[in-house]
């Protein structure tokens, strides 16, 4: 037997062959077009385009031409998005693996490159193989609690995203014809039939139902001299489905309150509610783990700053309380893929803030949003002037009826329909109204 990788004879698994490859790979165009749209999407709602502070990838250059002003309705828009995301994203683990493992004998084909065409398709697959798992590795490392991958997160995934895109795009170009081409001549010799009897028979002989390789240049998957099947291909493509189904049943709990929350056994917020009471929602971000100092949000000390053209206000949180105060019910959703049903805010809405530093009823602006955190990204954050100017668009100061915790933002919160969980800043400390 062939001891050398690059040898047809040394990969002997029955299961390999153009039926049960075609199979992972009608799922994964589907499921990676849908993750490469809701990540755009994601990048897109943080309004990178907005303001300095918001963009994570100032050298995007024509990277960044399908950006958008981030809506503000339906105000579940961001909660969705980022749940499929996440959420297919780890379901679809078991079937990038199985793709992978069904094409590894083709990384090791010698020659290299046996044309123009085959180079550039070998370069491809490359690049191809190499994104999926940087994409799918920081990925799942980004929706733990703690992100260990050297560099930021947010370019990384960003141009690893559009690296790996480009190469499932020229391949997919590249495989086209071959792939119509292996897809009639399934049709016409019925080869998955032949290929599930010999799996479901003693070891076949060399040439025994072994399709011959469309050209020279594209050699057959099919095992030349298969071992002893232990499953059918079709079995295999049940247990690679059973493996997302259970992936799935485990993490999409995550956007769902009640006990539902408790079946997401690999989500990061998977488990009970923190605590109990009106403050017993999910965090991400505990005052403690910020560096917030009690001292400084007591009511004796915390005061907001509020900046416009006609000046800068100081508020309390008395002072606040007795200005117009209004409700909204809106979730709050992470980028990690966790998400909470709609709390009850109140507080002042941002318009009426903006109202207060010289501008007029409906002409909000951008605003700048600073916070007293001291570590971690997003310690400053810019709204744009639709989520400025929206009635439910919220400095808050109570949740459910109740003061906010310190662990949800006290002494007051920005809650902003529609919006990624880092811009709804907590223990807000100044806010400067103007185009940004």
């Amino acid at each position: 037997m062939a001891r050398s990788p690059s040898s047809p004879a040394f990969w002997r698994s029955p299961l390999r062959g153009p039926w049960f490859t075609s199979v992972l790979g009608v799922a994964l165009l589907a499921g990676i077009t849908v993750l490469f749209v809701t990540g755009l999407l994601s990048y897109a709602a943080y309004n990178p385009n907005l303001s300095p502070v918001n963009d994570k990838t100032g050298d995007k250059g024509i990277l960044g031409f399908y950006l958008f002003a981030w809506p503000t309705d339906p105000p579940w828009l961001y909660r969705l998005t980022q749940g499929v995301h996440v959420t297919l994203g780890i379901a679809l683990v078991p079937v990038v693996l199985a793709k992978l493992w069904s094409v590894v004998p083709r990384l090791f084909q010698l020659p290299p490159a046996r044309s123009l065409t085959h180079a550039l398709e070998r370069i491809s697959l490359l690049l191809l193989v190499g994104g999926v798992l940087f994409e799918f590795v920081t990925g799942l490392l980004n929706i733990q609690l703690d992100y260990v991958f050297p560099g930021s997160f947010y370019p990384l995934h960003f141009y690893g995203a559009w690296v790996f895109f480009a190469a499932f795009g020229v391949h997919v170009a590249l495989r086209a014809p071959t792939a119509v081409r292996n897809l009639r001549r399934m049709r016409g010799s019925g080869e998955e039939e032949r290929g599930e009897d010999a799996n479901a028979g003693s070891r076949p002989a060399a040439t025994e139902a072994i399709p011959p390789p469309v050209s020279a240049e594209e050699p057959s998957l099919v095992a030349p001299y298969p071992a002893e099947p232990t499953v059918s291909r079709r079995g295999a493509v049940w247990l690679v489905g059973g493996g997302s189904l259970l992936l799935l049943a485990t993490s999409a709990g995550q956007n769902f309150d009640g006990p539902l929350r408790r079946t997401a056994l690999l989500a990061p917020h998977g488990g009970a509610e923190p605590g109990s009471g009106p403050g017993g929602f999910q965090i991400n971000k505990t005052a403690a783990s910020r560096g917030i100092d009690p001292a400084e949000t007591s009511e004796d000390a915390w005061r907001l700053t509020v900046t416009g053209p006609s000046g800068t206000v100081r508020l309390s949180r008395a002072q606040l309380l007795e200005l117009p105060l209004h409700s909204a019910a809106l979730p709050i959703a992470c980028v990690e893929g966790w998400s909470t049903s709609d709390q009850w805010w109140r507080g002042v809405r941002l318009r009426d803030l903006a109202a207060l530093v010289g501008y007029e009823p409906g002409a909000a602006p951008d605003v700048l949003v600073e916070s007293l955190q001291r570590r971690g990204a997003f310690r400053r954050a810019a709204l744009r002037d639709n989520q400025v100017r929206d009635a439910r668009s919220l400095l808050a100061l109570d949740v459910n009826g109740e003061p906010l915790t310190p662990d949800h933002g006290h002494p007051a919160r920005i809650i902003v329909p529609a919006a990624p969980g880092v811009l709804n800043t907590k223990w807000v400390a100044r806010m400067t109204f103007g185009d940004l």
